[in-house]
């Protein structure tokens, strides 16, 4: 590895779960709890549709992105 890079295992090859299609429709704070039981080894951050993020890939975390009924608007995704 040349120095100044960092490397990362895809999101496809790390540990447990990585995606949840089944908890579009549903309440965000749901969706949040069911993904942080699902795989321990992420956070779930609920956040409104269209809010700024930073575009960083983590493997530890989930967006659940809800409209302002806070109903999972996308399938929730490590990265």
């Amino acid at each position: 590895m040349s120095k100044g890079w960092v490397y990362f295992k895809p999101v496809s090859q790390v540990a447990g779960k990585n995606s949840w299609p089944e908890l579009v429709g549903t309440n965000g704070d749901y969706a949040a709890s069911v993904i942080e039981r699902e795989n321990s080894r992420v956070d779930a951050v609920v956040i409104l549709q269209g809010s700024p993020v930073t575009a960083d890939v983590r493997c530890d975390r989930v967006r659940v992105w809800v409209n302002r009924n806070r109903i999972v608007v996308h399938v929730p995704i490590a990265g």
